[in-house]
């Protein structure tokens, strides 16, 4: 088989510029540059949409079309936040872009419930009152809340960068719709598919190291567990590093990767059939500097597309669904029900496919890990040996010199709790 060998890079993190939002509405305040504590839009985004916070409310931002759309009625829907996140970030300005590519007329309010039961009721009578078309669930924890709360309710739900509903008890599976007013999209892969690209990799697997936070239930029901349990059908041995508290995560994933390599040593001396496997747990990623730094030769192999960026802070690989991905297909959920092409209950899990993958040649090369070129034909998101962007979502970027921003200004994500 054709492989490629791998290189390294200068560091380089995305930066979205500064706000510049305009419009007014009736019981709406301008929002000043650079304001939007809990949401940051892209350059893009600013473009073709005009943000503006509500008066009074600090939790809530409104967007509409700058430009006028010919084309009915404006149709209202609101998009329920549970907290600030760069994964959202991403998710959200994927939902504008594809709303103002498909010239579709709608208005959005963006809520930010804190994760508060009393600020979701209240969310919701707004939806209610206001007759709002659709509601967006934006994240895990405001998709769990939403189905606990307001299953069989009057307003459609599509569910966007929250992890699978299977698995979570919240969709009866994946070819079927819930037949309420829920519709699903998943951030998960099939543990078999993501399990097949990893034994390409390494043939002769014999240890993974799965890293998770134990306090973060949909990774740890959805990804770490499944994962665990197809590895070691596979007789692979598992070792599970489950940071315990989020506040020392750094100091505990030291210990925990360093210990981890040790124990691999015994079967896997050289490290060249040993692997560790990153779940979607902010807390965990976000460390990736500190994983790297105490995981000697092993590489470094993440579930979230967003974990392989520019430079050496980086995973070497990653195989699943990216926050951009995930958004683009619920964002085609949504649109289908506004324009009642569909009910909401008859969509099936959305799951998309093929996975997308990303790859890091400066990390891969420092480890010296060799990539199937099948890897790089089919990969969305590709860094040089300089750990410079050169392919993003599947199209040809020309590498930027030292100090530039990434392309498409992509800040590096958080993934949802």
């Amino acid at each position: 088989m054709m492989k490629l060998f791998a290189m390294t890079r200068p560091a380089a993190a995305a930066v979205l510029s500064a706000l510049l939002l305009a419009g007014a509405w009736s019981g709406a305040a301008q929002a000043a540059p650079g304001y939007t504590a809990w949401f940051t839009p892209t350059e893009q985004s600013l473009r073709a949409w005009n943000f503006v916070e509500v008066e009074g409310e600090d939790t809530q931002v409104l967007i509409r079309h700058k430009l006028p759309i010919a084309t009915g009625p404006v149709l209202p829907v609101m998009v329920i936040f549970p907290r600030p996140s760069s994964a959202y970030d991403i998710a959200m300005n994927k939902i504008l872009n594809v709303f103002e590519e498909k010239e579709i007329n709608v208005e959005f309010l963006l809520y930010n419930f804190e994760k508060d039961h009393g600020s979701g009721k209240h969310a919701l009578r707004i939806a209610e009152e206001r007759g709002y078309r659709l509601i967006y669930s934006m994240g895990s924890e405001t998709t769990a809340w939403l189905w606990s709360n307001y299953r069989g309710g009057a307003v459609p739900i599509v569910s966007v960068c929250s992890k699978d509903p299977v698995v979570l008890g919240q969709a009866p599976s994946y070819e079927v719709g819930t037949g309420s007013n829920f519709a699903f999209t998943s951030l998960n892969m099939p543990i078999e598919v993501q399990m097949a690209y990893v034994k390409e990799l390494k043939p002769d697997l014999k240890n993974l190291g799965i890293l998770v936070n134990s306090k973060n239930v949909s990774a740890v029901e959805t990804q770490a567990k499944p994962m665990k349990r197809y590895a070691e059908r596979l007789g692979i041995r598992v070792q599970e590093l489950a940071v315990e508290s989020p506040e020392a995560a750094a100091e505990e994933l030291e210990g925990l990767v360093s210990k981890a390599v040790a124990v691999m040593r015994k079967n896997d001396p050289t490290l060249s059939n040993s692997a560790f496997w990153i779940t979607g747990s902010t807390v965990v990623f976000r460390e990736i500097a500190t994983i790297n730094g105490n995981a000697d030769r092993v590489p470094v192999l993440s579930v979230v597309p967003d974990v392989v960026m520019p430079g050496p802070d980086s995973a070497v690989l990653s195989i699943g669904v990216s926050f951009e991905s995930n958004a683009h297909l619920a964002a085609i959920y949504g649109a289908d029900v506004l324009q009642e092409r569909v009910k909401v209950g008859d969509l099936p899990v959305g799951i998309v496919s093929p996975p997308d993958i990303a790859i890091n040649f400066l990390k891969a090369r420092e480890i010296g890990l060799e990539v199937p070129f099948s890897f790089f034909e089919s990969a969305s998101f590709v860094y040089d040996y300089e750990g410079r962007i050169v392919r993003d979502n599947g199209k040809p970027v020309r590498a930027k010199p030292e100090g530039s921003k990434a392309a498409g200004g992509k800040p590096i994500a958080a993934k949802p709790e």
